[in-house]
């Protein structure tokens, strides 16, 4: 297998977890929210003030669409998931695993929702985000790894024992 790309709810870890699964593997690390905010000189909450969450997206859509890498751990944007064709891309690419995580667990660890680049819609809680992504994290995923209670250190090695495999 090629590539590993790590999407989630925005929190789980997929950038910390993504960058030690690299090193352990011995990997290149690639950070589609970093990738999306170099290509566009602008910082994510600043890109959805611009051109609206759909907006985003698209964006989101198009860079992760675009990703063309080898042997690297990919940490996606917890909205990547609304974005087909760069799911079905990635998909290609190598394996999806989903890094899966408490809602509440999630909100403790999150802080200022805005600040983070999160696509909350007009009166949308956590909990309604939370709600309408699983079903599409869960339709993408090749693998779900539970994080609940779980070090860093161990969610790595537990991807890195299957993508050994």
């Amino acid at each position: 297998m090629s590539n590993v790309t790590l999407i989630g709810m925005p929190g789980v870890g997929k950038s910390t977890i993504g960058v030690v699964l690299a090193k352990k593997l011995g990997y290149a690390f690639v950070d589609s929210d970093l990738v999306i905010q170099d290509k566009y000189g602008k910082l994510l909450h600043e890109i959805i003030e611009e051109k609206g969450i759909e907006g985003f997206w698209n964006v989101e859509n198009a860079v992760n669409a675009s990703l063309n890498v080898d042997r690297s751990i990919i940490a996606t944007g917890g909205s990547a998931i609304y974005g087909e064709s760069a799911m079905l891309h990635l998909k290609e690419l190598g394996k999806v695993v989903y890094l899966k995580l408490s809602c509440d667990e999630i909100a403790d660890r999150l802080g200022d929702l805005c600040e983070r680049g999160v696509t909350l819609k007009p009166g949308q809680t956590l909990q309604d985000l939370y709600e309408e992504r699983i079903p599409l994290y869960e339709k993408y995923a090749d693998v779900t790894v539970d994080c609940s209670g779980k070090q860093l250190r161990e969610i790595a090695t537990e991807i890195a024992e299957m993508v050994q495999r």
